[in-house]
Protein backbone atom coordinates (compact mmCIF):
# COMPACT_ATOMS: atom_id res chain seq x y z
CA UNK A 1 0.00 0.00 0.00
CA UNK A 2 2.90 2.16 0.42
CA UNK A 3 4.36 1.43 -2.21
CA UNK A 4 1.21 2.44 -4.37
CA UNK A 5 1.18 5.88 -2.76
CA UNK A 6 4.63 6.51 -3.51
CA UNK A 7 4.12 5.49 -6.75
CA UNK A 8 0.80 7.87 -7.34
CA UNK A 9 2.89 10.57 -5.63
CA UNK A 10 5.82 10.50 -7.72
CA UNK A 11 3.58 10.32 -11.17
CA UNK A 12 1.45 13.19 -9.67
CA UNK A 13 4.37 15.37 -9.48
CA UNK A 14 5.68 14.45 -12.59
CA UNK A 15 2.69 15.90 -14.61
CA UNK A 16 2.22 18.66 -12.28
CA UNK A 17 6.13 20.00 -11.99
CA UNK A 18 6.64 20.35 -15.87
CA UNK A 19 3.31 22.50 -15.58
CA UNK A 20 4.51 24.71 -13.22
CA UNK A 21 7.91 25.05 -14.31
CA UNK A 22 6.29 26.38 -17.79
CA UNK A 23 3.94 28.65 -15.74
CA UNK A 24 7.31 30.10 -14.00
CA UNK A 25 8.73 30.51 -17.25
CA UNK A 26 6.00 32.56 -18.62
CA UNK A 27 5.48 34.69 -16.42
CA UNK A 28 9.36 35.70 -15.96
CA UNK A 29 9.86 39.25 -17.20
CA UNK A 30 13.06 41.13 -18.18
CA UNK A 31 14.08 44.00 -16.05
CA UNK A 32 15.31 47.97 -17.81
CA UNK A 33 18.04 49.30 -15.91
CA UNK A 34 20.22 52.41 -15.70
CA UNK A 35 17.39 53.87 -18.47
CA UNK A 36 17.62 57.30 -19.87
CA UNK A 37 16.02 59.79 -22.79
CA UNK A 38 18.74 62.39 -24.40
CA UNK A 39 17.01 65.34 -25.86
CA UNK A 40 18.11 66.48 -28.68
CA UNK A 41 18.84 70.63 -28.74
CA UNK A 42 17.09 72.98 -30.53
CA UNK A 43 13.57 71.68 -29.68
CA UNK A 44 13.74 68.39 -32.18
CA UNK A 45 10.26 66.38 -32.37
CA UNK A 46 12.58 63.23 -31.90
CA UNK A 47 14.52 62.09 -28.59
CA UNK A 48 16.88 58.66 -28.68
CA UNK A 49 16.26 56.15 -25.51
CA UNK A 50 19.00 53.94 -24.15
CA UNK A 51 19.16 51.16 -21.57
CA UNK A 52 19.82 48.05 -20.80
CA UNK A 53 17.64 44.90 -20.51
CA UNK A 54 18.39 42.00 -18.26
CA UNK A 55 16.44 38.72 -19.16
CA UNK A 56 17.10 36.53 -15.98
CA UNK A 57 14.40 33.96 -17.97
CA UNK A 58 15.29 30.52 -18.85
CA UNK A 59 14.38 31.29 -22.33
CA UNK A 60 15.08 33.98 -24.88
CA UNK A 61 12.51 36.89 -25.02
CA UNK A 62 11.60 38.62 -28.02
CA UNK A 63 10.49 42.49 -28.09
CA UNK A 64 8.37 43.30 -30.71
CA UNK A 65 7.53 47.07 -30.05
CA UNK A 66 7.52 50.19 -27.81
CA UNK A 67 5.21 52.84 -26.26
CA UNK A 68 4.50 55.24 -24.05
CA UNK A 69 1.87 57.62 -23.22
CA UNK A 70 4.74 60.55 -23.80
CA UNK A 71 5.30 59.66 -27.23
CA UNK A 72 3.45 59.80 -30.97
CA UNK A 73 5.37 56.91 -31.66
CA UNK A 74 8.23 54.57 -30.47
CA UNK A 75 9.87 52.20 -32.19
CA UNK A 76 13.35 49.88 -32.12
CA UNK A 77 16.22 51.72 -34.32
CA UNK A 78 19.82 50.45 -34.77
CA UNK A 79 23.17 52.92 -35.96
CA UNK A 80 25.61 51.23 -37.48
CA UNK A 81 28.50 52.77 -39.53
CA UNK A 82 28.99 50.92 -43.10
CA UNK A 83 31.98 52.33 -44.98
CA UNK A 84 32.41 55.24 -43.08
CA UNK A 85 29.12 55.94 -43.01
CA UNK A 86 26.97 56.33 -40.32
CA UNK A 87 23.36 54.43 -40.92
CA UNK A 88 20.66 54.14 -38.96
CA UNK A 89 17.84 51.11 -39.96
CA UNK A 90 14.11 50.38 -37.63
CA UNK A 91 14.58 46.85 -36.35
CA UNK A 92 11.18 44.94 -36.17
CA UNK A 93 12.16 43.00 -33.03
CA UNK A 94 14.85 42.76 -30.48
CA UNK A 95 15.92 39.47 -28.83
CA UNK A 96 16.77 39.26 -25.30
CA UNK A 97 18.90 36.21 -24.88
CA UNK A 98 17.95 33.67 -22.17
CA UNK A 99 20.11 34.93 -18.85
CA UNK A 100 21.61 37.90 -21.12
CA UNK A 101 21.16 41.15 -21.00
CA UNK A 102 21.03 44.00 -24.32
CA UNK A 103 22.40 47.07 -24.20
CA UNK A 104 20.65 49.99 -26.23
CA UNK A 105 23.15 52.40 -26.49
CA UNK A 106 24.33 55.79 -28.56
CA UNK A 107 25.83 54.53 -32.13
CA UNK A 108 24.19 51.35 -31.38
CA UNK A 109 21.15 49.48 -30.21
CA UNK A 110 18.55 52.40 -28.95
CA UNK A 111 15.02 53.83 -29.42
CA UNK A 112 13.53 56.30 -31.49
CA UNK A 113 10.59 58.36 -29.76
CA UNK A 114 8.78 60.35 -32.13
CA UNK A 115 6.89 63.17 -31.16
CA UNK A 116 6.92 64.03 -27.68
CA UNK A 117 2.88 64.91 -26.15
CA UNK A 118 4.69 68.10 -23.87
CA UNK A 119 7.61 69.29 -23.59
CA UNK A 120 10.29 67.62 -21.37
CA UNK A 121 13.06 68.90 -19.08
CA UNK A 122 15.78 67.40 -17.96
CA UNK A 123 15.57 65.25 -14.61
CA UNK A 124 11.82 64.38 -15.79
CA UNK A 125 10.78 60.67 -16.09
CA UNK A 126 9.21 58.77 -18.63
CA UNK A 127 7.42 55.58 -18.18
CA UNK A 128 8.00 53.39 -21.46
CA UNK A 129 6.65 49.57 -22.56
CA UNK A 130 8.31 47.13 -24.06
CA UNK A 131 5.88 44.40 -25.75
CA UNK A 132 7.41 41.46 -25.25
CA UNK A 133 4.23 38.79 -26.10
CA UNK A 134 2.05 36.54 -23.92
CA UNK A 135 0.96 39.67 -22.41
CA UNK A 136 4.41 40.43 -21.03
CA UNK A 137 4.97 44.33 -20.89
CA UNK A 138 8.47 45.06 -19.82
CA UNK A 139 8.40 48.76 -18.39
CA UNK A 140 10.84 50.73 -17.90
CA UNK A 141 11.50 54.35 -15.94
CA UNK A 142 13.36 56.43 -17.97
CA UNK A 143 15.03 59.87 -16.89
CA UNK A 144 15.54 62.28 -19.17
CA UNK A 145 18.85 64.40 -19.97
CA UNK A 146 19.72 67.15 -21.72
CA UNK A 147 21.52 66.65 -24.86
CA UNK A 148 25.57 65.45 -24.33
Amino acid sequence: MKTRRLLLAAALACAVLPAFARGKADTCVPVVRDAWIRLVPGGMPMHAGFARIDNPCDVAITVTGVSGDAYGSASLHESTRVNGISRMRALPQLVLPAHGSVELKPGGLHLMLMDPKKTLQAGDHVALRFDAGKGRDVRGDFVVRAGN
